[in-house]
């Protein structure tokens, strides 16, 4: 009986913690001269809810430690072959906009292509945040409902 009582328990704050998705310009924000680690990034996530989706979009310009790392920090390197990450990485904030498992969308950029589609999970109820240096767009950051600069 005690059993069923801690699982109940453990489901409902399951439940009360958000679920987070996490999609990173890779070509924008992970480069030498910002020498950003994503595990400080994960840490600052978090304490926002829970890390359920985290995507890292890269160039085949991408060297292959970079891929390396990406994939042992236990994010997903997703490797587009064309110069621009920004449409398949803003086709996939807009999948998690949509997606009644994910609670807070959050992308890590500096420029505001993504404006739109951070506007369009808002209007589908999703809280949003924005993760980037002190370079980053003020429209981005007057877009989201949270901003975390690193």
């Amino acid at each position: 009986m005690l059993e069923k009582v801690k699982q109940k328990l453990k489901k409902k704050h399951d439940k009360d913690v958000p679920n987070i998705a996490l999609f990173i310009d890779g070509p924008n924000m992970l480069r030498k001269e910002f020498d950003y680690d994503l595990s400080e990034i994960q840490i600052e996530l978090e304490k926002l809810g829970k890390l359920k989706i985290g995507k890292v979009y890269l160039d085949q310009y991408a060297p292959e430690k970079l891929i390396e790392a990406v994939t042992n920090q236990g994010f997903e390197p997703i490797m587009i072959t064309t110069a621009d990450v920004d449409a398949p990485m803003a086709a996939d904030v807009m999948e998690a906009g949509y997606n009644d498992n994910i609670d807070k969308v959050s992308v890590m950029t500096r420029d505001s292509d993504f404006q739109r589609v951070l506007l369009k999970a808002k209007e589908e109820g999703k809280d949003t945040i924005v993760i980037g240096a002190q370079s980053m767009a003020a429209a981005l950051q007057n877009t989201a409902d949270q901003t975390i600069i690193i």
